[in-house]
């Protein structure tokens, strides 16, 4: 392999991990968070010391403070894979005659996927400020599990309005928050979760189109060959019928960067697919991510306030109104905040 294959499998596993870990870097108690912690202990024991704390610092300024670091990646992946289907997958596709248009679909997403990108970054979440405070309080009602009336948020040292949650990285308290979204290096809340949920949507969509178009440009060069009704000899001298993982083989011996960017973008595919079902059925619901986790996890508590005769409350979703009105309050945000307030 050349050096830029390398570079690009080096670079696609290394921001996959990312990704899974900042995935799973809200949830305090989860999977990866015990693990990693796990590994941190035995490492502890043949790291020196002062490696240890340079490490520390460098995880500190990455997972827990603002940084521009991962949008520097997200560009870089999306710029990588881009010219690999630019510069090769397209340039095949169009001597196959493939049509135009369905070329060109990956980059009118790009484009749209940009576009919600900037919007949801540089959009204002929702913070709190001691102008808004009173008006937001009034927003949504607390509902004695969850969310407590009278907390007040040490930092900002203002009252914490129902659904809001103060975000370690941006040092403020965002109302209806979500989680913090280091890719676009920004809180998600109520006034940027429709540009999240069109930027995630599109980025899958990305994906998708890529590895169809790739898929289908692979299996127009096996059906071209005639590849599949050959034969190929071993090393013991026998002769075998071509099968799939001899196929597979010398497509990736053939085209290395393109069947490694096959399996990369099905894999992210994947990953975002679920992730973006995830996120409808939260919009449906009109959850958050944070209400999810924090529900789950008061869940498996016996320390909910109790009603008569000591019998424990049942988590109960008071917020949901309905699909339509749930979309209507993620999409158009300003009118359901001044309905509630009539």
């Amino acid at each position: 392999m050349d050096f830029l294959t390398l570079f690009l499998i080096y670079l696609c596993f290394v921001l996959t991990a990312i990704a899974l870990l900042c995935i799973c870097s809200g949830r305090k108690e989860g999977f990866l968070a015990r693990s990693a912690n796990g590994a941190s202990q035995v490492l502890s024991f043949i790291i020196p010391t002062q490696l240890q704390r340079v490490t520390q610092r460098a995880l500190h300024r990455l997972f827990h403070t603002r940084s521009c670091l991962f949008v520097v990646l997200h560009i870089a992946l999306q710029a990588a894979v881009y010219g690999e289907y630019t510069w090769e997958v397209f340039v095949y596709c169009w001597e196959l005659q493939f049509h135009l248009l369905f070329l060109l679909l990956p980059y009118l997403l790009l484009a749209g996927n940009m576009g919600c990108f900037i919007l949801c970054s540089r959009a204002n979440p929702g913070v709190i400020t001691k102008s808004n405070h009173a008006s937001l309080v009034k927003i949504y009602e607390y509902d004695g599990v969850l969310f407590q009336k009278g907390i007040v948020c040490p930092t900002c040292n203002m009252e914490k309005p129902a659904r809001s949650k103060h975000c370690r990285f941006c040092n403020t308290c965002v109302h209806r928050f979500d989680h913090h979204c280091v890719w676009v290096n920004n809180c998600i809340g109520a006034f940027n979760a429709k540009y999240f949920f069109l930027y995630l949507f599109t980025l899958t969509a990305m994906a998708a189109t890529i590895a169809i178009i790739t898929a289908a440009f692979l299996i127009q060069v096996v059906l071209l060959s005639n590849m599949m009704h050959g034969s190929y000899v071993d090393d013991q001298g026998q002769e075998h019928a071509v099968e799939i993982l001899f196929l597979i083989q010398h497509l990736f011996l053939t085209f290395p960067r393109i069947v490694f960017m096959l399996g990369f973008v099905i894999l992210l595919t994947l990953v975002l697919g679920a992730y973006c079902c995830f996120s409808l059925y939260l919009a449906l619901t009109n959850q958050t991510s944070n209400e999810w986790c924090k529900s789950r996890r008061y869940g498996c508590s016996h320390h909910l306030t109790l009603q008569p005769h000591d019998r424990q409350v049942v988590y109960e979703n008071i917020y949901s109104r309905g699909v339509w009105m749930n979309l209507k309050e993620i999409f158009k945000p300003s009118s359901a905040l001044e309905r509630k307030k009539k």
